[in-house]
């Protein structure tokens, strides 16, 4: 039966609260993404494999260990968090863009109750939710190899979802700024290309030169990358909490800009 002009007032005037308007964006994303779940997530999910092979075969055979632990388990746990990062980052630049400009969905989710800061917010929590996701995919694998310490690398889970909000956050401020779709090439290639090799995935971060280490600890990946290294050797320290308040500051921070950067854009 078709809804009363009255039925339709009604849900107007009270529209349903800010939490369901939130989960109704994370779960439209989640609905799509998941129609397509091997293509989509396959070659996410292979590339870290493939270079941490490609590590244990080669550099493996020279470097025993690093900071007093075998070396492909000290890159495994590392490995662990690229994935949260690079799928945060192509959520939330190509495929954000391809919604906003392209194929014009924000338009239909804004003419209802969602508000742009609803849609945005949901946005950032579905990229930590794909975070979580393929850092849990990666550590099912490296945990069958015994290069991390189980169970309590299944915490890890928790940092890859807060590096996935951390990227995402950034990416849609970087969004906001784009005008052409190709001009996201320069975002990975000049920023998370060498975040993936100076943040201490492949070796620490103290062996770079000083006037280059203060550097990798003001960017965002040395932080999750070290506690989920901790976590998966079990080697912890107070240093640690750094690192979370870290994480935690840089997520409200550019989650705010984000959503008024965007909000504007999604607006106009």
């Amino acid at each position: 039966m078709n809804k009363t002009i009255t039925d339709i007032i009604k849900i107007k005037s009270d529209p349903p609260n800010i939490f369901k308007r939130i989960y109704s964006v994370w779960f439209r994303h989640y609905r799509v993404y998941t129609k397509n779940l091997i293509s989509n997530g396959f070659p996410v999910f292979l590339e870290p494999l493939f270079f941490l092979v490609a590590i244990g075969m080669g550099l493996g055979k020279y470097i025993l260990n690093m900071e007093g632990v075998n070396y492909l388990s000290y890159v495994a746990s590392g490995v662990l968090i690229s994935p949260a990062m690079y799928t945060a980052s192509f959520e939330n630049t190509f495929g954000t863009y391809i919604r906003l400009e392209f194929d014009k969905i924000y338009d239909g989710m804004l003419s209802s109750s969602i508000t742009a800061r609803d849609l945005i917010i949901g946005e950032i929590l579905f990229s930590g939710t794909k975070g979580m996701f393929f850092t849990s995919c990666v550590l099912l694998i490296i945990s069958l190899f015994g290069l991390v310490q189980m169970p309590l690398a299944i915490l890890t889970v928790l940092i890859g979802f807060l590096t996935g909000l951390m990227f995402s956050a950034l990416a849609l401020i970087v969004t906001s700024f784009v005008t052409n779709i190709n001009h996201f090439n320069f975002y990975f290639t000049g920023f998370l290309t060498p975040l993936f090799f100076f943040s201490g995935i492949i070796f620490p971060i103290s062996d770079l030169p000083d006037n280059i280490e203060w550097l990798a600890y003001v960017l965002p990946l040395s932080h999750p990358i070290d506690i989920a290294r901790a976590i998966c050797l079990n080697k912890f320290s107070f240093s640690l909490v750094y690192n979370f308040l870290y994480i935690i500051v840089f997520i409200l921070i550019a989650g705010f800009f984000a959503v008024k950067r965007l909000e504007k854009r999604l607006i106009d």
